[in-house]
């Protein structure tokens, strides 16, 4: 049953990509773009409502008081497709710094442009991101909200941290808060496998570290706060979720924590 509620959620996830960006395309490019968020948001609600009626995937969301009022760094952990997309709908006017190559694809990279998105040459140094930057400053000026993954790039629930100091070059040089944001939906969605599991998951929105630090201290204060809640809480998900198939660093990761899963299958 899983295999197929799988296979039928991806259908029903592509189908709902798809059929939202070509029947809401003429309000989308028309309307104001804060009022076209309605768009891509009302998008994310619908995945959630599928992945819950098809696949039984559900979850809830902890420490909404401590999103901070205008512009900050949200700092999630990245594990899966989902943490891409997933939490916009409770973010105000957020932007992505992205690759460029995002903007080349049809119809999608109109949306992209549309929402003021900031595309990056990864490749690039000196005044190509010197220019990011400026335009990243002022965005944020406006009151937006910069989505950046600590680690850069996802990895599976329980991996060694891998923080990057990047984070902390844009604290340092945006002088906003940064919001860590913890959650584990990399035990229910897998990165680069088709199956989706049933369970439920927290995500746990953590007192934002105020502007101002040193770089350095803010790195070292990061790491502690979100691998700390990071480990509680894969403890608490993996043992209210015993049928999960768990990947060797989830494992490794409950066994150095003292807290093996009685029931969990091995990936």
């Amino acid at each position: 049953m899983i295999v197929f509620r799988s296979i039928l959620f991806n259908i029903a996830f592509y189908l709902n990509l798809i059929g939202r960006m070509i029947i809401f395309s003429p309000y989308f490019f028309l309307v104001t773009r804060k009022t076209a968020w309605s768009v891509p948001k009302n998008w994310v609600r619908a995945n959630h409502w599928l992945q819950a009626k098809i696949v039984g995937t559900t979850f809830e969301i902890e420490g909404l008081e401590n999103i901070p009022e205008g512009g900050y760094i949200f700092a999630p952990k990245h594990q899966s497709f989902w943490d891409a997309y997933g939490l916009l709908p409770w973010l105000d006017d957020p932007v992505y710094i992205l690759k460029r190559e995002l903007t080349w694809i049809p119809l999608f990279g109109q949306y992209i442009r549309k929402m003021r998105m900031i595309p990056v040459n990864r490749g690039a140094r000196g005044k190509v991101m010197a220019a990011v930057l400026e335009r990243t400053k002022r965005e944020m000026e406006s009151g937006r909200q910069l989505i950046i993954y600590p680690e850069g790039t996802r990895r599976s629930p329980g991996a060694p941290p891998s923080y990057k100091f990047g984070i902390a070059r844009l604290y340092r040089d945006l002088q906003v808060p940064v919001v860590p944001v913890v959650m584990h939906p990399g035990l229910f969605w897998p990165r680069r496998k088709f199956l989706r599991f049933p369970g439920h998951f927290k995500v746990q929105i953590l007192p934002a570290i105020p502007a101002g630090m040193n770089p350095d201290a803010f790195m070292d204060q990061l790491t502690e706060v979100m691998e700390t809640a990071s480990d509680k809480l894969l403890v608490e998900t993996v043992a209210a979720n015993p049928h999960l198939p768990l990947r060797e660093d989830a494992r490794r990761r409950l066994a150095e924590l003292g807290a093996a899963p009685s029931g969990a299958q091995a990936d």
